[in-house]
């Protein structure tokens, strides 16, 4: 699953969701803006930053860990540090490490690690025990749930986002971005597999779901998961560059449909980086034939 733009089309969408996570009120989120910055040794990237628009409030640097890593507050610490160097930001910081699960922390830190942890500079939080809040808050705990839990999760997030959304345009950008990591949650099964497990008529009526169920059934199962995934990812890329950069022309559109699951994955990891829209069609130009 590809958690990091996953995570990151989260963000975006439930500008709201870090605090929710951190025990602060939902107003604390104003005055932030989200997003991603590479540093440029050894070219690190934050999985993304709550730049605050005043010095009284702190910068929040987010990392999400989807598996076992000996180094990995090592390397947080490092790209914190080239960060404040390149940067030198006036405002205070905090560290949030969003662990899908206790088992993946590091078991043992050194002195100086657990140091930051206790002094409340880096904050741990292990997202399948977070307590029931938000939206977005139920699509982390449908990402971190079991297989056989998903099915009324998903049930409950339509329900709420009927009843919680009242702008048809917000609604309709809820329930892609919950296609989105259904089909990246469950790349290994089928469409037709999916469509059995999750019988939600909002999710079948949207556009890539469609496009994705028909193309299943005129090919092979093997086959179809291998679109489906690629459908996903698609998916998933045009809503956080839309985001980014507002509707996208029919030129790009093609390119990145025309893509294979190897390059839309390069783009998911690029289009951090990406500033303006020129950085998107260079990118493209390098990576297609247009």
């Amino acid at each position: 699953m590809h958690t990091d733009t996953i995570f990151y089309q989260i963000f975006l969408t439930f500008h709201t969701l870090l605090f929710e996570l951190l025990g602060q009120p939902p107003e604390n989120a104003a005055g932030y803006q989200f997003t991603s910055v590479e540093v440029k040794e050894k070219a690190f990237r934050f999985d993304g930053i709550f730049m605050p628009n005043s010095e009284e409030k702190p910068i929040y640097f987010v990392e999400v860990q989807f598996q076992n890593k000996p180094e990995f507050y090592w390397e947080l610490i490092t790209e914190i540090n080239i960060y404040l160097n390149q940067y030198k930001p006036e405002q205070d910081w905090q560290a949030v490490a969003l662990f899908a699960k206790r088992s993946l922390d590091v078991e043992k830190l050194t002195n100086y690690q657990q140091e930051l942890v206790n002094s409340g500079r880096i904050k741990r939080i292990y997202l399948d025990e977070i307590a029931s809040g938000s939206i977005g808050m139920g699509l982390i705990e449908l990402i971190v749930s079991k297989e056989n839990q998903s099915q009324e999760l998903v049930k409950n997030l339509m329900t709420r986002t009927k009843t919680e959304v009242s702008n048809d345009s917000e609604r309709q950008g809820i329930i892609e971005l919950l296609e989105s990591v259904l089909m990246s949650k469950f790349s290994q099964l089928s469409r037709q597999e999916i469509e059995a497990m999750f019988l939600v008529s909002d999710i079948k009526q949207t556009r890539v779901y469609q496009e994705a169920k028909q193309e299943g059934e005129q090919e092979g199962r093997q086959e179809g998961r291998q679109e489906g995934r690629q459908e996903g990812e698609k998916n998933l890329l045009l809503r956080i560059l839309s985001k980014r950069f507002g509707k996208l022309i029919t030129h790009h559109i093609e390119s990145i449909n025309s893509l294979t699951i190897a390059q839309l994955e390069d783009l998911g990891e690029a289009l951090l980086d990406f500033g303006e829209i020129n950085d998107l069609e260079q990118w493209l130009k390098s990576h297609t034939e247009l």
